[in-house]
């Protein structure tokens, strides 16, 4: 199953938005899953782990531009950016958004190197942000904002927590965009996964009435926002109707110029058409 080939249709033009100076589609295919942090249990971090092969990222990578899908969201470590070496030396156009990685010893570095190696835009990963908001230090974000900013590349702030949003904007932060994630994972302290090296899926809560906070201050600023977790870490796959129910929500409640940004892996079904096909009707009705 693991090694079979998929027939991507290309069904119509994904609706794109505008980032800077480029013209980003709605969905945006998410990193997650590339690097095994399913934010669900650890039998599937282990099967996403195995099945993502630096083969079948570039595949799965090239079937998403087949697809329609014009960005790839993924945190700027070294692994991402081999494969994203491979992808382009085989003809692969996509944009890349870049996630700091926390783990690395000098994140303005790691910002500087994310920049150099292609990195269009590049936000403050969240989970850290959220920490530094609860050791009362989340103005120290705003040096690594600024080193985005002398890179030239598009300036973006990651949070599970709607108050900083309300926090920043209130301040007139130097910021372009925000990754916001629908629910909030960051109630108290945590790391991710992949910084910490160890998942901690069963303190992680997914409560509806979470993504409706996010959604209300997504819709009140004026900057783009790439809504991520809408399908709460699988939560919401277990048919595809409530999939596709997820993505109505999504693109309901999100402003015209948000995007959403969701992690694919398709291993059993062809989630990338499925996606597709969920966000092209989603976007169509609201029309």
């Amino acid at each position: 199953m693991a090694d079979r080939k998929y027939i991507i249709k290309k069904m119509g033009n994904l609706p794109t938005i505008k980032l800077g100076e480029k013209n980003i589609t709605r969905l945006i295919m998410g990193g997650n899953p590339l690097r095994g942090n399913s934010h669900f249990s650890a039998e599937m971090d282990k099967e996403m782990l195995n099945y993502y092969t630096t083969e079948k990222v570039v595949e799965t990578l090239h079937s998403c531009e087949k697809a329609g899908i014009n960005t790839l969201q993924a945190r700027g470590d070294y692994i991402i950016l081999q494969w994203l070496e491979i992808f382009r030396r085989e003809g692969g156009n996509l944009l890349w958004i870049a996630q700091t990685a926390s783990e690395m010893h000098d994140i303005f570095q790691n910002i500087r190197v994310c920049a150099a190696a292609g990195a269009f835009a590049i936000y403050h990963h969240g989970t850290r942000t959220d920490n530094l908001w609860h050791e009362g230090k989340i103005d120290m974000v705003k040096d690594y904002l600024s080193c985005i900013r002398d890179t030239g590349a598009l300036v973006g702030l990651g949070t599970h927590n709607p108050e900083i949003i309300e926090y920043v904007e209130d301040r007139d932060w130097d910021v372009d965009f925000y990754m916001a994630c629908f629910y909030n994972l960051s109630r108290a302290p945590r790391e991710s996964a992949i910084v910490s090296g160890r998942a901690a899926h069963e303190t992680e809560k997914f409560f509806d009435e979470d993504r409706e906070k996010m959604c209300a201050v997504i819709r009140k600023t004026a900057k783009p926002c790439l809504a991520f977790k809408i399908l709460a870490a699988c939560r919401k796959c277990s048919t595809q109707e409530s999939v596709e129910e997820a993505f109505r929500y999504a693109f309901a409640n999100i402003k015209p110029i948000d995007a959403v940004v969701v992690g694919m892996f398709p291993k059993y079904i062809d989630q990338i058409s499925l996606n597709v096909r969920y966000a092209l009707r989603a976007c169509a009705k609201l029309q």
